[in-house]
């Protein structure tokens, strides 16, 4: 039921990034160089879309590196709390207008993300000195 929930929110959000991605795929010309100077809007979008996808990779990649230390009760707690957070992040940073569309907040799923992954490394650092804190994992 968990992972059901996890993937179908990843999946939500996967399909927001990748329409967002997809409509910007012509500017890819453009260059990461212009990112100091975007031209417009839109512009500015596609540099904070790159940093994103960065920031959920490296989100993934520490969710994953510290659920393989974790027992199986652990991974539950930890699930449990990293659903809480999307839950949390989604709610701050996007919102669904009927009348406009879904909108999400590049700048706040960014740095909500970048906090995320500086969390779970530090529980990969605990947990590799022999100290995992169960009552962390669920924050």
């Amino acid at each position: 039921m968990i992972t059901t929930t996890v993937k179908r929110s990843i999946r939500s959000t996967s399909l927001a990034i990748v329409t967002s991605a997809a409509f910007m795929l012509p500017m890819l010309s453009w260059g990461a160089e212009n990112c100091d100077n975007p031209n417009n809007d839109f512009d500015s979008l596609y540099c904070l879309t790159k940093v994103y996808l960065q920031a959920d990779k490296e989100l993934n990649t520490s969710y994953n590196k510290l659920s393989k230390q974790l027992n199986k009760k652990q991974k539950s707690t930890l699930k449990r709390g990293q659903l809480a957070w999307l839950r949390e992040r989604d709610d701050r940073c996007s919102y669904n207008d009927d009348e406009n569309g879904f909108f999400v907040n590049m700048g706040c799923a960014t740095r909500t993300t970048t906090s995320r992954v500086n969390f779970l490394n530090e529980r990969v650092r605990e947990c590799n000195a022999g100290s995992c804190r169960d009552s962390r994992l669920g924050e």
